[in-house]
């Protein structure tokens, strides 16, 4: 699912029941065509290598750093059929141990990471190795980054003019009118179609299962025998489709912020459970916010600061801050505060300064950066093209209205903006896709990692439980009480504890295990930046929803 950071409409808990179940839910079976396509063009990629040098974009990359591409085929049930190609990035294992200097750590092999989205572009990973939390695993690995299809250089996909992207100001109604309704409505249909316009016949390729198969010849190409993978958010999805669709291929893999994978799930109902829990952590910032007064001036209750936020949409409203941020663009900012607790002090003090008549902070955080309109078009529109193609969703618009109409009641903070961001599948022009049912046998995959935060909002906690029930050998790790989406290499030492001893060691706690939470934000802290801000920023699209 995506985060609502960078757009103007934005998209859990026991609320599933909601949601009509999409027509035709029934999961399916690998199809074998298409695993034989993946076969061959596996092959080829193994024979081809990738022909790593100066990556195009040098001027924003250290000189470790090198790209390459990968041909993959658009459709694998023709796999000498038309080809796309993937950029790939990497920087070579360092084997300097920072613990010891005069200690050569031997090489393990290619760790390939994906950020999630859909949408979210992983060609910066590479640079976290740069990072204290992660020289230990940038000494042992190869770090590998790639942009999936439709991503970035990657065969990139439009629906729409990226100039038009932002339509900033914006409204975000808690409550919708009929007429607000129907001009969404509108706006659905004709973004969809948009995406057939500007993308053509081939629309229909660019879905999980495909970036799934994606993954493996991307593991071919580099040569490694069996995958060593770091998937997050939606990356864990289809993390997950290729632990079921080649077990045997798999040596490690790491799950962090997992996504609900049963097929009933995948996407509507996802996005419902989303927006519910978006609402518990939007509490927990408030709470945060009012323990704070001292600091902020926005109320020693929750329920006060809520008053106060609620009277700044009203305020930009009537007149944008700055001409650009409306109650859309307010929404989207403290979304992305639901993601990531480290922004909270500095979403707390812009919120702050605007009551009190200053609202160049809210500007600067909230306003649409126009610069990266074609990046951010772009996002969305692979975010929408996959979830669409994934899965079946309901076509009538009395199921979304019924079920958003009941579930904001409960949970106003994202509900709506979650429903308009996901719209466009109502509508898809596109065929859809059958779930795959995520599961594996015991001894069929090796032992796997998942991590999770208690709260996380974007891929609620019951996710990371479901996707543990059915990858048997899994080992869940939790912080306890915390809320930050993606947790891995983050401020937790005992989550690191537990990465570094896996992907380094292949050690596993025997079961479960969990860790307290880190520590809460400083509100003295003004940077936002106590995540590891390159493993953040490819996160962008949800901020990319999941």
């Amino acid at each position: 699912m995506r985060a609502a950071a960078l757009y103007s409409a934005a998209g859990s808990l026991l609320l599933t029941a909601l949601a009509a179940a999409p027509a035709g839910s029934t999961p399916v079976v690998p199809d074998a065509a298409e695993l034989h396509g993946t076969a061959v063009a596996a092959a080829r990629a193994r024979a081809a290598g990738i022909d790593f040098g100066k990556c195009a974009a040098a001027q924003d990359m250290p000189g470790t750093m090198e790209c390459g591409t990968v041909s993959v085929p658009l459709d694998y049930a023709h796999p000498r059929g038309k080809q796309i190609k993937l950029t790939v990035s990497r920087v070579t294992a360092t084997h300097k141990d920072p613990q010891n200097s005069k200690r050569r750590v031997p090489r393990q092999g290619a760790l390939v990471y994906n950020p999630g989205g859909p949408g979210g572009d992983g060609l910066y990973f590479p640079l976290v190795g740069m990072l204290p939390e992660w020289k230990r695993l940038a000494a042992a690995y190869d770090l590998v980054g790639y942009s999936p299809r439709g991503v970035g250089k990657s065969s990139p996909l439009s629906c729409e003019e990226p100039k038009l992207f932002f339509k900033a100001p914006s409204q975000a109604p808690t409550y919708p009118s009929e007429a607000y309704k129907q001009e969404r409505i509108k706006q659905a249909r004709a973004y969809a179609t948009g995406c057939a316009k500007r993308s053509g016949s081939g629309l229909q390729y660019f879905n999980s299962l495909n970036n799934a198969r994606d993954l493996d010849v991307v593991r071919a190409a580099l040569g490694e025998r069996q995958l060593t993978f770091m998937g997050a958010s939606y990356g864990t999805y289809f993390g997950a489709l290729y632990a079921t669709l080649f077990p045997s291929h798999v040596r490690r893999m790491v799950f962090d912020s997992a996504v609900n994978p049963a097929p009933e799930q995948v996407w509507y109902r996802n996005n419902l459970d989303q927006s519910a829990a978006f609402e518990n952590r939007w509490s927990d910032f408030r709470e945060w916010i009012a323990k704070h007064d001292d600091v902020y001036g926005l109320g020693n209750t929750a329920d006060e600061v809520q008053a106060g936020y609620e009277k700044a949409s009203r305020q930009l409203a009537a007149k944008p801050a700055g001409g650009r941020v409306g109650p859309a663009e307010l929404q989207a900012a403290f979304l992305s505060a639901g993601y990531y607790d480290d922004y909270w002090p500095t979403r707390a003090k812009a919120l702050s300064a605007y009551l009190k008549g200053d609202e160049k902070p809210l500007v600067e955080q909230a306003g649409p950066a126009t610069e990266t309109a074609a990046e951010a078009e772009n996002t969305n529109a692979v975010y929408t093209t996959v979830e669409c193609n994934d899965a079946p969703w309901p076509t009538d618009w009395k199921v979304w209205d019924e079920d958003n109409t009941r579930l904001a009641r409960q949970a106003p903070f994202e509900t709506w903006d979650n429903a308009w961001m996901n719209l466009p599948c109502a509508y898809w022009p596109a065929p859809r896709q059958q779930p795959l049912d995520v599961r594996t046998a015991p001894g069929e995959l090796p032992p796997t990692l998942i991590l999770a935060a208690e709260r996380d909002a974007a891929t609620p906690y019951d996710g990371a439980v479901e996707l543990h029930r059915r990858l048997s050998d899994s080992v869940l790790v939790t912080e306890r009480e915390a809320g930050t989406h993606g947790i891995a290499g983050g401020p937790n030492r005992c989550v690191n504890g537990y990465l570094d001893a896996y992907l380094l060691e292949g050690r596993l706690p025997v079961q479960q295990a969990s860790c307290a939470p880190h520590a809460e934000p400083n509100p003295a802290t003004t940077d936002g930046r106590s995540h590891p801000a390159p493993l953040k920023e490819t996160l962008k699209g949800k901020t990319a929803r999941r």
